[in-house]
């Protein structure tokens, strides 16, 4: 489930990497994905604007496309990418037994 306050953490780490290069991945249906450079042009309320360097082409995306890991953002901070929101880890859920 996404919330308010997660939203609003990505918007502000967005807005502060505005200028930044990144690289945006996703999937384009049909097991094709597609990884690009790209950087932060603008954040508005319920999108942020990148510009991609191949074809100077500005493309919007929501933040909960990236919340939902629609799309994965990679910030590069000078000497590598890093990703923007950190990798899920997965828990296991201790199944309870009758033994317990």
């Amino acid at each position: 489930m996404i919330y308010q306050e997660d939203i609003i953490n990505l918007q502000t780490d967005i807005k502060e990497k505005i200028g930044q290069k990144i690289i945006v991945k996703g999937s384009l249906g049909r097991s094709r994905s597609f990884e690009k450079e790209a950087t932060i042009e603008k954040a508005y309320p319920n999108i942020f604007v990148v510009k991609y360097e191949e074809n100077e082409r500005n493309v919007s995306y929501q933040y909960k496309d990236v919340l939902t890991r629609t799309v994965e953002v990679d910030v590069f901070d000078g000497e590598s990418y890093s990703p923007l929101i950190p990798p899920m880890v997965k828990t296991q859920k201790k199944v309870k037994t009758s033994l317990d």
